[in-house]
């Protein structure tokens, strides 16, 4: 009897344009955190002030050494250092939002004032907001550089114009501003508005941010009115 096997299944093939994103709007949003980091209040950040900022400005500066111009060197030493990276913008940021939060919850000096409560508050926010937004960065199709070469089959956070081709020009990649838009939408809506997460740690990291932002939100603002009344 004859056997008919069937052909192997194709690799998906690598897109026809190899398209490396600008490296300035990442490396912005990296310095525009570690400046809030050196404005929050003491008592909210993780180590001395000058602690985070340097490491976080040392891997970035690795980051551009080793890969200048647009992101499309593909390494595995890149790799872990902007996971490293983003790794210590988010510990930074969870930390200060666990301190703020146990201020207010404890009438502490931070929140003494309707004024300090609500710079020290927007202070976290926005910071969070950073740190995610580069974490779905970082993570979505194995990043940028990963993306600028191949852009993956099954998206973990599929944004409207892989849902629907014919918005975008062919080879259209998803570049820092709409990871930015996504975490900033995530946080003052609590739930996803045009980018639908469909990988689990996807889903998880949505969930946690907005978690976190109705947290400091909330917190902040119920506050902020009993200080003011």
């Amino acid at each position: 009897m004859t056997r008919h096997h069937a052909p192997p299944h194709p690799e998906t093939p690598p897109d026809a344009e190899t398209v490396g994103e600008p490296r300035w709007p990442m490396a912005l949003a990296v310095i525009v955190a570690m400046t809030l980091t050196l404005l929050l209040p003491d008592d909210l950040r993780l180590a001395p002030a000058w602690v985070l900022p340097a490491l976080e400005g040392l891997l970035l500066v690795t980051l551009i050494v080793g890969d200048p111009g647009r992101i499309d060197r593909r390494s595995t030493a890149l790799r872990a250092v902007s996971i490293a990276l983003v790794g210590v913008l988010a510990l930074g940021s969870v930390w200060s939002t666990i301190q703020l939060i146990d201020d207010i919850v404890h009438n502490g000096k931070e929140t003494a004032s309707a004024t300090s409560l609500l710079q020290s508050g927007s202070t976290v926010w926005a910071g969070t907001v950073l740190a995610f937004s580069l974490l779905y960065f970082d993570l979505d199709g194995g990043g940028a550089a990963a993306r600028a070469h191949r852009m993956p089959t099954h998206p973990a956070l599929a944004f409207p114009q892989q849902l629907t081709p014919g918005l975008a020009p062919a080879h259209w990649r998803p570049q820092y501003i709409d990871y930015l838009y996504l975490a900033l939408t995530n946080a003052t809506a609590f739930s996803p508005t045009d980018v639908m997460p469909l990988a689990p740690w996807a889903k998880i990291a949505m969930a946690v941010q907005s978690l976190v932002s109705l947290l400091i939100l909330g917190l902040v603002i119920a506050r902020a009115v009993n200080v003011l009344t």
